[in-house]
């Protein structure tokens, strides 16, 4: 086994609509020493996407940068499938299983590759080292310095976790300078605490997962979810399967049961809903996949009272909350099962407005998965020559995305090889992506936030990516409308 540590730069938070715009990764063997030379690339940012400014004055990374310095996503994922996606490899990020991993599924998918199998095929899969922060805090935090925002709060950002450590990290935000922090963390944690870096790197089993959490018992779980001021850390006790077969539903049991188990459906589907209001009653329901390498333990790892008191929890009180919950969970649990009818509804309604607001496929990756016929057409397209893609190949496929994905495969890939045909469909394209809604379009939203970003005390850096930015967005306007 091997880790390949990686670390990408986007063009915003949403992986349907956001580009990557810069991939570094390092591999390493299981002691965190690195194998073979770093990955680092920028990909091009192709003209029918617009980067979010705000993502932009974060990295400093300009589109401009990655047409001159970058190459397309296909290139990029030949290198990728070349260098990282061999045999036994574990991918490792911080946060990548909640953000990196999307990405990149959305990128294969975009450029006809099978969205999941990098991942786990030939004994591949995947470790987020967030939660081994975070649950190391909690459980274990001898040996390490443990940083404070500003606010005096808690956090676990990698930046400060490096700066308090005197790890090296000398441009935060950069993908690479990420990467190899990321593999100081570890290393330093692998040093400190092993025998809970070893257990957490076994739990990446969804079997073991599953094992700890459906045997009844309270367990320890750390999740972003649960509050920075407990460390992220809390006790839960299964309560059944979600209708997804790779998830269950969890209690936190640090909440005394009573008030929710008098709830009806509908309080109970308003009080399910995610809010930051702490004069708001939240449902402490919680679904934990276990094939997302969940933080989970056992209880025993928190039966010294320092740990108890380090996250504001005592056995006592999670052995009270659990005998008032025991009696009553069947009943709770039928009506958590009509909340999640009711939330899943709702949710396919909102994704299936959001497709149709789409002017592209780019965004139907979940949609289904891609037939094993189809896999193997997308293998026969990587043998062509772009110049002999054209409107019939795309018959090759019974997966209607697929088909539409195609032309745009090739444009965003090839496009010296359009015709001239090709050319105008595809500027077609861009034009309704940018412009569509007027005064509503992503043109002019993107230079509505510009302006609004104008305004800020900037920096020097700041104010030169802001102007780099402008004209960028001017550059895709037509000839017409930029006079």
């Amino acid at each position: 086994m091997t880790f390949f540590f990686y670390d990408l730069e986007t063009s915003g938070l949403d992986p349907r609509r956001a580009r990557i715009m810069q991939f570094a990764g390092q591999r390493t063997d299981t002691e965190l020493n690195p194998i073979g030379k770093p990955l680092n690339v920028l990909i091009k940012l192709t003209s029918d996407v617009l980067p979010e400014p705000d993502a932009i004055m974060i990295t400093g990374l300009t589109p401009q940068q990655t047409q001159v310095d970058g190459i397309t996503e296909a290139e990029f994922l030949k290198e990728f499938y070349e260098n990282a996606v061999k045999p036994d490899t574990v991918f490792v990020g911080f946060n990548n299983i909640r953000f990196d991993d999307e990405f990149m599924r959305f990128i294969n998918y975009r450029n006809l590759h099978e969205p999941y199998e990098w991942q786990w095929r030939d004994g591949r899969g995947r470790w987020d080292l967030l939660d081994v922060v975070r649950m190391t805090r909690a459980l274990r935090p001898e040996g390490i310095e443990w940083p404070f925002a500003p606010n005096g709060k808690p956090t676990n950002r990698l930046e400060f976790l490096t700066s308090v450590n005197k790890l090296d990290h000398n441009n935060a935000h950069e993908a690479m300078s990420d990467v190899l922090a990321t593999i100081a963390v570890a290393k330093l944690i692998q040093a400190k605490q092993p025998e809970l870096f070893n257990y957490l790197l076994g739990m990446r089993d969804k079997k073991k997962v599953a094992e700890l959490v459906s045997s009844g018992s309270p367990f320890v779980y750390t999740s972003g979810r649960y509050p920075s001021a407990t460390l992220h850390t809390t006790a839960a006790v299964l309560l059944a399967s979600h209708t997804n077969q790779d998830a269950l539903l969890v209690y936190d049991l640090r909440h005394d049961p009573t008030p929710f188990l008098k709830m009806s459906v509908e309080e109970l589907t308003e009080a399910w809903k995610y809010t930051k209001d702490p004069n708001v009653l939240r449902l402490p329901v919680k679904t934990i996949k276990y094939n997302r390498a969940p933080a989970v333990a056992p209880l025993g790892v928190i039966k010294d009272e320092t740990t108890q008191k380090r996250i504001d929890l005592s056995l006592e009180t999670i052995n009270k909350h659990l005998q008032i919950l025991k009696p009553n969970q069947q009943e709770f649990t039928e009506k958590l099962k009509q909340v999640i009818n009711l939330l899943d509804e709702k949710r396919a309604k909102e994704q299936t407005s959001l497709i149709e607001d789409a002017t592209s496929v780019d965004s139907r990756l979940y949609d289904g998965f891609i037939s094993d016929y189809d896999k193997q057409a997308m293998q026969k397209v990587f043998n062509y020559k772009p110049t002999d893609i054209d409107s019939t190949t795309a018959n090759i496929f019974k997966d209607e995305r697929l088909k539409m994905l195609l032309p745009l495969f090739k444009a965003r890939n090839y496009p010296s090889a359009l015709s001239p045909e090709e050319r105008s469909t595809w500027d077609e394209f861009c034009h309704q992506q940018l412009f569509t809604g007027n005064n509503d379009s992503k043109l002019a939203k993107y230079f509505t936030r510009l302006s609004e970003l104008s305004k800020s005390n900037l920096t020097t850096d700041q104010a030169y990516i802001l102007e780099e930015l402008q004209l960028y967005g001017q550059s895709l306007m037509p000839t017409e409308l930029d006079s």
